[in-house]
């Protein structure tokens, strides 16, 4: 293993917290005097399975572990996604069936691999121990918190403070989050800083059990393209792990600069060293396309490789440099008889016809490389381009 003070560094890089970083500094050497990796636990709640960069967060933070010689243990919580995680909500989350846990954890298992090291990660389920609580064990769990600490938390305090309900069994998906980190002794915990209450109470829970409380390790949140709000599938700002080389090219260069440095440390593995010499290239006024085509280049090679990286870079110089139609577009067949704010619609390259139509008006919608009207007309194989990144050959 690395030394301590190395490890804390590549731990550290991008975090937004650690809770407690003298704890830490003596696991790491405990670690390394016995020759025993510790135990990283991330817990997902198995409601939305579609992973993207913003997701991806703890997790690269969790290979930079496993790299470090450590072992994670991937809790899904197929017993709690049956009540589902309150956090942020302004009402109770409809609760999962048994068989809708299992589908979406199936799909989270074959996404996580994509970055987590298979050899150095082991995968449960919390119903294999919160299934086995009987009525004594639950009472004498809930018999350590108060009301007034569940109110705590910033959501239930506000549903509270408005008059909207809590059910009682929203109270027990923290708990039962905490419990986890007993069941497996963890000795890390990883989390969203949107996860704060629930991964410490883990870490309470564990001296109330009298066992050695984990480390807190808090990711911030990442900003998704358009450089505002959080990373989301719904706001269409995301960049998901399972797209196209070209697509994750394509998107990471729409990244603000501003944001360049913050992808570098929470999207990727570049040690932080290195991270610090692209600060100084952009601080000594190097232009920001070098560095962000260095970002988009890095991205896809985690999720693709590197013949697909250099591939990506390659159509993105044709497509935008050289202003060319791309060689290897997706040929879609359709009736193109219909109009044209039909056929962008039903392809899926806009959401609704009125965001088609105002597409269109924007000029960002092409046919052949031409800006078309409403009107416009396509014919079998002509190239639609809609805005920067959506091309098809229709036929």
């Amino acid at each position: 293993m690395k030394s301590v003070e190395e490890q804390i560094k590549i731990i550290g890089k991008g975090a937004d917290e650690i809770i407690n970083l003298e704890d830490l500094k003596k696991k790491l050497q405990k670690a390394i005097d016995n020759n025993k990796p510790l135990t990283v636990k991330l817990g997902l709640d198995p409601s939305a399975p579609d992973i993207h960069l913003g997701h991806a967060v703890v997790l690269r933070k969790i290979k930079q572990l496993q790299d470090l010689g450590h072992r994670a243990v991937i809790i899904i919580g197929d017993f709690t996604g049956m009540i589902g995680d309150p956090t942020g909500k302004s009402k109770a989350r409809k609760q999962l069936t048994k068989e809708q846990v299992m589908v979406n954890a199936k799909t989270y298992e074959e996404q996580i691999f994509k970055i987590l090291d298979l050899e150095k990660t082991e995968v449960k389920f919390n119903s294999e121990w919160l299934e086995k609580l009987n009525f004594r064990d639950i009472i004498e769990l809930t018999s350590k918190y108060t009301v007034a600490r569940m109110l705590e938390r910033e959501d239930f305090k506000n549903r509270f403070e408005n008059n909207h309900s809590i059910g009682i069994h929203e109270f027990f998906y923290p708990l039962m989050q905490a419990y986890d980190s007993i069941a497996i002794n963890a000795d890390i915990e990883l989390g969203g800083t949107d996860q704060r209450f629930n991964v410490l109470m883990g870490r309470t829970m564990q001296k109330d059990f009298e066992k050695e409380p984990q480390v807190a390790i808090f990711m911030p949140l990442l900003e998704g393209t358009d450089g505002k709000e959080k990373m989301s599938k719904s706001l269409g700002n995301y960049i998901g792990i399972n797209e196209s080389a070209s697509d994750i090219y394509g998107k990471s260069m729409s990244i603000p600069d501003e944001l360049m440095i913050k992808y570098f440390e929470l999207a990727t593995d570049i040690h932080p060293d290195e991270v610090d010499k692209i600060k100084e290239r952009l601080n000594q006024g190097e232009n920001p396309r070098n560095i962000k085509m260095m970002l988009a280049k890095e991205l896809v090679t985690l999720y693709h490789g590197k013949e697909e990286a250099e591939n990506a870079e390659e159509n993105f110089k044709k497509v935008f440099q050289k202003k060319a139609i791309p060689e290897d577009i997706e040929e879609i067949n359709i009736d193109t008889t219909q109009d044209l704010i039909s056929i962008i619609t039903e392809i899926g390259f806009a959401p609704s016809r009125s965001e088609a139509k105002r597409l269109i008006k924007q000029g960002a919608v092409k046919i052949n490389g031409e800006k078309v009207s409403e009107t416009a007309k396509i014919k079998s194989q002509d190239v639609l381009q809609v805005g920067k990144l959506k091309f098809a050959r229709i036929s």
